[in-house]
C-alpha cells in the first residue's frame, strides 16, 4: 500500500523553504553573473592583453561559454544523487561549490603575472562554477515545487526563479559601484577582484539559511515507498528512467528554454558590449540600465508565476515567447538611440517579457517528471539546453555584430529561438493541475504527458 500523502507544510514554514532556495539562487547567480558581466567589462584586458579588443571580447566570452558545458554534467551528477539522496543535501553541496570557485577566481593572477596560465585557471574555474549551478536549478526549485500548495505553485515555485534577477541585480550593482567609485585603472588593477571576494561571505549566510530547512515530504514518500518494495532494490538509474519514461518531456523542457536563455543573455551581457561599442554608451549607463531593469524583472516573476495559476502553464509561456520575438527589432532600434531612458525601456520591456518565460518555468518543469526522477529530469532538460542556448549566445551575438557591422542578424538570431520555443511549448500537454505526490504514486510508469492528463487536483 502507498504511503499517505503528507499535508502541505504550514504557513510559517512555507516562506522559509521559499527563502532558503530564493537566498541560494541569488548567490549561485550573483556569482555566475558577476563572470558574464566581468568576460564583458575587463576580462579580455585582463586575461587577453594581445587581442583586438573585440577578438579579446570573443576570447573572454569563450571562458564565459565553458560554464555552460559544465552545466549539463552538474545536472547529470546531481540529478542523480538528488533522486536518491534528497535535494537539501545536493543543494548544500552545489552552493559550497559555486561560492569557493568565484572566491578563488578574485584571488586569481592576471596573464601580466601568470601569462598564459592565468586564463587556463580561469577556465577551470568557470567549469566549477558551472557543474555547481548545473545541479543548483533543479534541486531549488524541486524544493519549493514538493513542499507547497499545489493550488498556487506556480507562485510559490516562481521565487527560486527570481534569483536569478536577483543576482543579476547583486552582480551589476556591486560593480556599478565600483566603476562609479574607481577609477577605470583602479577598477582594472584591483576593484574587479572586491565582489568576487564578497561571495565568500554571502555563502555562509546562504548555508545557513538552507541547512535550516527540511527535506521534501513527497520526495521522503516516495523513497519510503521505494525502500519498501523489494523490487526496488534493483532501482534502475534515475537518467535511465528518465530517458525511458519522459524523454519527450525532457525535449520540451529543451525547446522551451531556446528562447527564454538565449534571449536573456543577450539582453544582459551582449548589451555591455553593443551598447558600449556600437551605440556609444558609457560602461556605467549600460550596468545602471540592466540594474533598473533587473529590480523590475525582480517584481514581474511572482506576479507571472500567479498568472500561470490561473490560466495555465502554456499560455503565460506562448505569451513571453511571442513576445520577446516581436521586440527584438524595436529593443535594438531603442538600445541605438543613446540615450539612459531608451536603453532602459529597451532592457526592461525585454526583461518582463523574458519573466513571463522564466516564471512558470520551475513548476512547469516539476510537474513534467515523477517524484523519483524529477531532479534529474527537470535538471537535465535545463540546462542540457543551456549549452545551446545561453552559452553561445553573447559569443554568436558579438561575431555576428564583428561580422556584419549589424544589429539585424542578431534580432534574427533571438526570433528564431522564439519560434522554436513557441513550437515547443504549443506542443505541450498543460501542467498546471498534476498532483506531484500522485505521480510519485505511479513510480514513472507513466509518461509525464499522459499522467498530467489523469492526475488532477481540485
Amino acid at each position: 500500500m502507498s504511503s499517505p500523502i503528507s499535508a502541505p507544510p504550514a504557513p510559517a514554514k512555507l516562506p522559509r523553504i521559499v527563502a532558503a532556495s530564493l537566498i541560494g539562487t541569488t548567490i549561485e547567480w550573483y556569482d555566475f553573473f558577476l563572470y558574464g558581466s566581468a568576460a564583458a567589462l575587463v576580462f579580455n584586458k585582463l586575461f587577453f592583453p594581445d587581442s583586438d579588443p573585440l577578438v579579446g571580447t570573443l576570447l573572454s566570452f569563450l571562458t564565459y561559454a565553458v560554464g555552460f558545458a559544465a552545466r549539463p554534467l552538474g545536472a547529470l551528477v546531481f540529478g542523480h544523487y538528488g533522486d536518491r539522496l534528497g535535494r537539501k543535501k545536493l543543494l548544500v553541496l552545489s552552493l559550497l561549490l559555486m561560492g569557493g570557485a568565484t572566491f578563488a577566481i578574485g584571488l586569481l593572477p592576471t596573464h601580466a603575472t601568470l601569462g598564459s596560465a592565468a586564463p587556463v585557471l580561469l577556465t577551470v574555474l568557470r567549469l566549477v562554477q558551472g557543474f555547481a549551478l548545473g545541479g543548483e536549478w533543479g534541486g531549488a526549485v524541486l524544493l519549493v515545487s514538493e513542499h507547497g500548495d499545489a493550488r498556487r505553485r506556480g507562485f510559490w515555485a516562481s521565487w527560486p526563479q527570481t534569483g536569478a534577477p536577483a543576482g543579476q541585480l547583486l552582480a551589476t550593482g556591486v560593480l556599478s559601484l565600483l566603476t562609479g567609485i574607481l577609477t577605470d585603472d583602479a577598477f582594472g588593477s584591483w576593484g574587479w577582484r572586491i565582489p568576487f571576494l564578497l561571495s565568500g561571505v554571502l555563502v555562509m549566510v546562504g548555508l545557513w539559511i538552507r541547512l535550516s530547512v527540511d527535506e521534501s515530504p513527497v520526495f521522503k514518500e516516495a523513497l519510503a515507498r521505494a525502500e519498501s518494495r523489494k523490487e526496488d532494490t534493483e532501482e534502475k538509474l534515475p537518467l535511465v528512467s528518465v530517458l525511458r519514461h519522459h524523454w519527450r518531456d525532457v525535449l520540451v523542457a529543451m525547446g522551451a528554454r531556446m528562447a527564454e536563455n538565449i534571449s536573456y543573455y543577450v539582453i544582459t551581457a551582449f548589451i555591455l558590449v553593443y551598447a558600449t561599442t556600437s551605440a556609444g554608451v558609457s560602461k556605467q549607463t549600460a550596468l545602471n540600465a540592466v540594474l533598473i531593469a533587473s529590480a523590475v524583472h525582480f517584481a514581474v516573476i511572482p506576479a507571472w508565476g500567479a498568472l500561470s495559476d490561473r490560466v495555465g502553464r502554456r499560455p503565460v509561456y506562448l505569451l513571453g515567447a511571442a513576445g520577446i520575438g516581436l521586440w527584438m527589432f524595436p529593443f535594438f532600434r531603442l538600445v541605438d538611440k543613446g540615450s539612459f531612458g531608451s536603453l532602459i525601456l529597451a532592457v526592461t520591456v525585454g526583461l518582463v517579457l523574458h519573466g513571463a518565460m522564466y516564471a512558470p518555468q520551475a513548476a512547469f518543469f516539476a510537474e513534467m517528471f515523477a517524484t523519483r526522477m524529477r531532479y534529474s529530469g527537470a535538471s537535465i532538460g535545463a540546462q542540457f539546453a543551456s549549452v545551446a542556448a545561453g552559452a553561445p549566445a553573447p559569443l554568436i551575438a558579438t561575431a555576428l555584430l564583428e561580422e556584419y557591422d549589424s544589429s539585424t542578424p542578431i534580432a534574427l538570431y533571438v526570433i528564431a529561438a522564439a519560434v522554436l520555443t513557441l513550437i515547443a511549448v504549443g506542443v505541450a500537454r498543460e501542467t498546471r493541475h498534476r498532483d506531484l505526490a500522485q505521480v510519485a504514486e505511479r513510480g514513472g510508469e507513466q509518461t509525464g504527458a499522459s499522467a498530467a492528463a489523469e492526475a488532477r487536483t481540485v
